[in-house]
């Protein structure tokens, strides 16, 4: 296939991305993939020398990016933040809602029952994760639409809890399961709304090892936990993800290659969604 023919389909040249989470291990991969996809790259999130590290490997490959600070749960400061973007490089064009994750306190142990759970950490860890879509993609989202002509582009992160039956994690499923729908949701309305041009679509990663899920899945020493070991036995891939593996998926849901595609979650999960185990 000719270069020009990729480019046209692929290329992000010029447009600015704003990656909420990108300062963590697989928003930071994903930051820093778009920018090398040609993407004006804003790394949106609370920890600042985290996200400066992200914006200086990216300026250091040639890229464009900057660090902002803001909190997904909090209108105000996204607000602040889309402002910012905006005198900065006059529009928005593409939203990857990364931040999210999961608290102990909304997580069933082994010794405890959903009896046990506080509603009040299910109703943060929900908040956290569906909250935190919700907010920023009304915020960006408009600033998307209110360009003259409407374009714009948003991924969701869903998780493979939205789709099957993982234990313990009973808040963050939740939260998944209705990210799930909001993007099926929001891709039907903005798109009858304002046009083809608006599109909404999500991925649901498989397994991928980040802060959070460390040590439920490895040990200190490398070798896998039992949790661990059953994720691997019900992928047929045999192996966690890489960071990097869900860079191609990202950018063609982000780029014209996917003009058509609207309202779809795509498992990039080394085959465990269709799995089941025998």
């Amino acid at each position: 296939m000719p270069d020009w023919i990729l480019n046209k389909l692929f290329s992000l040249k010029e447009q600015v991305v704003v990656v909420t989470g990108g300062s963590g291990v697989l928003g930071g991969a994903m930051a820093r993939g778009l920018a090398l996809a040609g993407a004006r790259v804003v790394v949106l999130g609370r920890n600042e020398a985290r996200a400066g590290a992200v914006v200086a490997d990216i300026t250091a490959n040639g890229g464009e990016s900057i660090a902002v600070l803001a909190d997904v749960s909090d209108r105000s400061q996204l607000e602040i933040a889309r402002d910012v973007i905006i005198q900065r490089w006059g529009q928005i064009d593409i939203l990857v809602n990364m931040a999210g994750g999961n608290i102990p306190a909304a997580t069933i142990t082994s010794d405890a029952t959903i009896f046990d759970m506080p509603h009040a950490a299910f109703e943060e860890v929900v908040s956290l994760n569906l909250l935190g879509t919700l907010l920023p993609s009304q915020v960006f989202g408009k600033a998307m639409i209110e360009k003259n002509q409407p374009y714009g582009c948003i991924v969701n992160i869903s998780s493979m809890s939205a789709i099957r039956v993982i234990s313990r994690v009973v808040g963050y499923s939740a939260a998944k399961a209705g990210i799930d729908n909001f993007t099926r949701w929001l891709a039907v309305e903005l798109a009858q709304k304002y046009g083809d041009g608006m599109r909404v679509n999500a991925i649901a990663p498989g397994f991928f090892i980040g802060e959070q899920n460390r040590d439920l899945l490895l040990n200190t020493d490398g070798s896998l936990t039992v949790r661990g070991q059953k994720i691997i036995e019900h992928t047929p891939a045999g192996r966690f993800g890489k960071p990097d593996e869900l860079l191609s998926t990202l950018i063609w849901l982000c780029s014209s290659g996917s003009s058509f595609v609207n309202g779809v979650v795509v498992p990039v999960d080394g085959g465990f969604s269709i799995y089941s185990g025998v």
